[in-house]
């Protein structure tokens, strides 16, 4: 896949792919700010923003409906470490997403009213989603007993609404401030124009905002934990639901690659151990997963099952734990990591050959200074050694982070 960069003067940078087979096109820009930003005491925060962004701009009063009467559609995602806003719409109207992506770069509506209107949205959201959900405050939990110092300890929805519902006009906009600027966004395409064209576009819509000194970014580090931990959460759940969770590399290492196929080994699909000798064999689990919370910082990997009706938790543990053993003293075949790599690749390319997805991928590759092919070829070198001594250092008993809903 060819991409080709630029970098305005203001820091901005630029990525391309050109797809002549479609007459769409997806634009993509990333921001790197996310709920590891928040101080403490104001989580939610980026959160909020993501939902502000929408919400008018200098010279645009309705974002949505600007691209809609283009012909395009919108979203937007926050993570612990990124922002993240695409649009999709017919080529031929690149420039009506361009120039509203650049007008609420430059200064989007930040007075009272939209505060009011999006907090509105953001404390409804932490009803339905937290509030309201069965396990809906799991994430909570969960990263409270995994995190003690860095700001992974918080879910990017905030820690408590109350941090939303107190925030002031004051707060936002120093927020935008100090995260929000060229340098610290990276602008992707991915569609039907040409190099060119979409850089002279790129400079004709962004090349005047103007650069302006962001926060350094200067996080707690999370100590080694030495000792298990453990939490019970008693609430109005319809199911048992136990969670062994552990700390594992950042993202850009061979663990952390090692981490992902690991829980693929594990859990994903019919020939996965879990689903032929918990789910199947046992009786004792009505759903038992594993994943990856990977991030930019060290993450965790996390073992979740809801129990079915009866089940005593603590066999359902001891089931758990024997299948984390047998991988620890036993280790993977060659086949089974063939398998998880073909899977991954497979999800991969299915994923890449929606525009949206290419033109968030190519600037997330531009962030790490990597390309995007290259990522296929770093999951293929990793060899069964790797896997195992991967698992023998994250299932470190002493690294457990047992977690259980009763």
């Amino acid at each position: 896949m060819k991409i080709e960069r630029h970098t305005l003067p203001n820091g901005l940078r630029v990525v391309h792919h050109h797809d002549p087979s479609s007459a769409m096109v997806a634009v993509n820009v990333l921001y790197n700010v996310g709920a590891r930003d928040e101080n403490p005491e104001h989580t939610g925060l980026a959160h909020l923003f993501e939902h502000l962004m929408f919400g008018g701009s200098a010279n645009v009063k309705d974002f949505d409906g600007e691209l809609q009467r283009a012909g395009g559609q919108s979203n937007a995602w926050t993570s612990n470490d990124f922002t993240n806003f695409y649009d999709i719409l017919p080529a031929h109207n690149i420039e009506t997403a361009l120039f509203l992506e650049s007008d609420r770069m430059l200064r989007p509506r930040l007075g009272d009213e939209a505060l009011e209107i999006q907090r509105g949205v953001v404390l409804e959201e932490f009803k339905q989603t937290c509030t309201n959900r069965p396990y809906g405050k799991f994430m909570h939990h969960l990263r409270n007993l995994i995190y003690t110092r860095h700001p992974y300890r918080w879910p990017v929805i905030g820690a408590t609404p109350e941090h939303v519902r107190n925030v002031s006009r004051e707060q936002v906009q120093e927020f935008f401030n100090r995260h929000y600027s060229p340098q610290t966004a990276i602008l992707g395409v991915s569609g039907n124009v040409t190099a060119d064209r979409f850089f002279s576009l790129a400079e004709k819509w962004f090349g005047d905002i103007p650069a302006h000194e962001t926060a350094p970014r200067n996080l707690p580090q999370e100590p080694e934990q030495t000792s298990a931990r453990e939490l019970t959460v008693h609430d109005a759940v319809p199911a048992p639901m136990l969670c062994l969770a552990y700390p594992m590399d950042r993202y850009g290492t061979d663990r952390y690659i090692a981490a992902d196929l690991i829980t693929d080994i594990l859990a994903a699909g019919r020939s996965s151990r879990f689903y032929r000798r918990l789910f199947l064999a046992t009786g004792l689990f009505a759903e038992v997963d594993a994943s990856i919370a990977g991030s930019e910082d060290a993450g965790f990997l996390m073992i979740n099952a809801i129990l079915n009706p009866g089940v005593n938790p603590g066999d359902a543990e001891k089931a758990i734990r024997q299948e984390i053993e047998i991988l620890v003293s036993d280790g993977v075949t060659e086949h089974e990591l063939e398998r998880a790599k073909n899977k991954s690749e497979s999800e991969r390319t299915f994923a890449l050959l929606r525009q949206g997805p290419r033109a968030s991928e190519i600037a997330m590759a531009e962030y790490h200074g990597e390309s995007i092919s290259d990522l296929a070829e770093r999951y293929r070198r990793i060899t069964v050694d790797t896997i195992n001594e991967t698992a023998r250092q994250i299932f470190s008993p002493e690294k457990c982070n047992k977690l259980l809903y009763t």
